[in-house]
């Protein structure tokens, strides 16, 4: 079966005094239809700006600067902004992780998602208008007749995040990429999120690129996980074994960070695990291996460049202790 997304080799780079600084790089993966798949990594590992490359939302001076974006066969890293255009918001869509920043304050969320509806549906205000309530409804606003004349700043956290997701999904696209979609909020409303994303994705067929830093999370939700550092992914596995038997060292740290229930004198005495130092700045990078200078398994040849890594179990890690 082909592939819905295959993304291979992708570099992204800004532009800076006439210099390009790389800020993510040979990232490659492949999502097919109905599949989720969680992209992790600490804040600043380049997560935000893959997504941002898929929906072709990049600015100057940030642009795709090397490798390809697959979709359905198209070559999105060639398009143009009407092509771009087109295929945003109907054939692929995006949850942004800030509900509030990404809703136009000044206009009624009904409105927003009727947008969406008169732009890749071809229909007039009052269908239109119609099918948002609709949508609305299928993200459980109560009362959704009445809701869609609210302003964004009239709703919960909770309410504005379905907002998004309505929008997302009104023209039931092939991919949703879905931004850290539950960091405002608390934690019963994030199930309910996750909840109401997951199922109505289900029933659209929908394939699902879940970006989040939150491991506990995509071990929930995803059968694929790809784990990013300093712009690359280190490593890719089926997320039953990526949490089981994590291979690369940074997974591993991850993983040994996460507080853990249980026994107190077993497990409740013991501090937690660190990952020395931070993630490299833009431009800051090491050579070589980008986590050598936090990891303790270096290597001599952890100075020389690293290269994915095929595992048995299927996936690939980037480390030269597989090498």
């Amino acid at each position: 079966m082909s592939a819905l997304l295959d993304v291979a080799e992708l570099q992204i780079s800004l532009g800076r005094g006439g210099q390009q600084v790389v800020a993510v790089d040979e990232v490659s993966f492949t999502l097919a239809a109905g599949e989720v798949m969680g992209l992790v990594g600490e804040s600043g590992c380049g997560k935000s700006l893959t997504a941002l490359s898929l929906m072709g939302l990049l600015q100057p001076p940030l642009g795709v600067t090397g490798g390809r974006i697959l979709f359905q066969g198209e070559a999105l890293h060639e398009f143009n902004n009407r092509q771009w255009q087109q295929i945003r918001g109907s054939e692929i869509a995006m949850i942004f992780q800030e509900p509030m920043m990404a809703l136009n304050p000044v206009m009624r969320v009904g409105a927003q998602v009727a947008e969406m509806f008169t732009l890749h549906r071809n229909v007039g205000r009052r269908e239109a208008r119609a099918m948002a309530v609709d949508a609305l409804a299928a993200v459980k606003i109560p009362v959704p007749e009445r809701r869609a004349d609210d302003y964004p700043h009239q709703l919960s956290g909770g309410m504005r995040q379905r907002v998004m997701i309505a929008i997302a999904l009104a023209c039931q696209p092939k991919l949703l990429i879905a931004d850290e979609p539950t960091t405002a909020l608390d934690m019963s409303v994030q199930a309910q999120v996750l909840d109401l994303m997951a199922e109505l994705c289900e029933s659209q067929g929908t394939a699902l690129l879940l970006i989040s830093h939150d491991l506990g999370l995509v071990a929930q939700r995803c059968s694929e996980v790809a784990v990013m550092y300093a712009g690359k992914i280190v490593e890719s596995q089926v997320a039953d074994r990526l949490f089981s038997e994590p291979q690369h060292p940074y997974t591993q740290g991850l993983l040994k960070s996460l507080p853990r229930l249980g026994n107190r004198a077993r497990v409740g005495q013991q501090p937690l695990t660190e990952i020395p130092g931070v993630v490299p700045g833009l431009g800051q990078f090491p050579s070589g291996c980008s986590f050598r200078n936090r990891c303790s398994r270096t290597l001599d040849r952890c100075d020389q460049k690293t290269i994915p890594e095929d595992l048995p179990t299927g996936g690939y890690v980037r480390c030269h202790l597989y090498g």
